[in-house]
């Protein structure tokens, strides 16, 4: 696997993620006023990291044939 796939495909992966889980806190408050900010960026910038440890796993997007 070459190191340049696997890191973009980590990154697209941990962008979704983290903007999939902004969404999701974002939409759990009543308004847009009493969004609580700082716990949306933690939340989500929290995710986005997990995202790209769990990513050492493997990566379905990365071609395994490119192993060494």
């Amino acid at each position: 696997m070459k190191l340049k796939s696997w890191i973009r495909a980590a990154l697209i992966r941990a962008a979704k993620t983290t903007a999939q889980t902004a969404i999701a806190v974002i939409g759990t408050s009543a308004a847009l006023d009493q969004v609580n900010w700082g716990t949306v960026v933690s939340t989500a910038l929290l995710a986005g990291i997990l995202s790209v440890l769990t990513s050492i796993a493997g990566l379905p997007e990365v071609d395994n044939k490119n192993r060494r």
